[in-house]
């Protein structure tokens, strides 16, 4: 078992204290199979401080996504504990908001009314209309707000599902390969829109990719996960401030250190 330590943010990352602290404390699962049980993640210790961003990385089929489906409370952990600001994670919660790498919009539906979706469940749109305004300022989509899915391009699809999560006023984002789809350009792209998105917002973020330049480029810090079953097998901390330059050397060294944890260093 490695245990990893809470690292300080770089400096000038704008970090709000509203965004939630999450602690991982032990936390080992396993899915039952017919013929047995197999073990996906193994006594993972991890704390997201308020306001951080966080990236997983990992081998395909190493148990990261499954990491954020118990951090998001969509399934209770087999063992060990996972708390959002003290408090244990049992179930989904408005404050903690999974953006997937589908946008799964509904395509009878406007961006507008997409957007609204969470705060009409909730019971809320009639008196907050508003928020869901301010949602799509801020992804930039407010010229748009009376278009369909169909028309719109995969990076704007994106910013849809962005805002959706946005609109709840979150204070986790956990986001599982959310631009995974997306065009290397549209992909590059959205990635500095992500990192104004939460410097502006102020959420703590836990992301899951598995592109080594992603995590490096957005992350606070980058966890690096061995095979399965999951343990923490390195800790890179990203000590650039934002924005960051992709060519700049830190970079470079940082994701040689990563993909040598990875075992793919050879070819770099």
């Amino acid at each position: 078992m490695v245990s990893v330590a809470s690292a300080p943010a770089a400096a000038d990352a704008k970090l709000s204290p509203g965004g939630a602290r999450i602690d991982i404390e032990g936390v080992s699962h396993w899915f039952k199979q017919q013929d047995g049980v197999l073990q996906v993640l193994d006594s993972i210790d991890l704390q997201v401080q308020p306001g951080e961003f966080v990236a997983l990385l990992g081998p395909s089929g190493c148990g990261k996504s499954t990491l954020l489906r118990l951090v998001a409370g969509l399934e209770p952990a087999t063992t060990g504990r996972i708390a959002q600001d003290g408090e244990p994670i049992t179930r989904p919660d408005p404050s903690r908001i999974v953006v997937f790498q589908d946008p799964t919009l509904y395509p009878w539906r406007s961006v507008w009314d997409n957007v609204a979706l969470g705060l009409q469940a909730r019971g809320l749109l009639k008196t907050q209309r508003s928020r869901v305004d301010d949602a799509l300022a801020l992804v930039g989509l407010t010229d748009f707000a009376k278009s369909f899915p169909h028309q719109l391009s995969g990076g704007m699809a994106q910013r849809v599902a962005l805002a959706r999560a946005l609109v709840n006023d979150p204070q986790l984002l956990v986001l599982d390969e959310p631009l995974g789809k997306l065009d290397s350009l549209t992909r590059i792209a959205m990635q500095s829109e992500l990192v104004n998105l939460w410097q502006r917002a102020g959420f703590s973020a836990l992301l899951v990719t598995h592109d080594v330049e992603e995590a490096l480029f957005l992350a606070n810090r980058v966890i690096v996960l061995s095979d399965r079953p999951a343990r923490i097998a390195a800790e890179l901390v990203v000590d650039l401030p934002y924005p960051r330059h992709r060519g700049h050397p830190r970079l470079a060294q940082l994701r040689h250190e990563a993909l040598r944890h990875l075992g793919l260093d050879a070819t770099w």
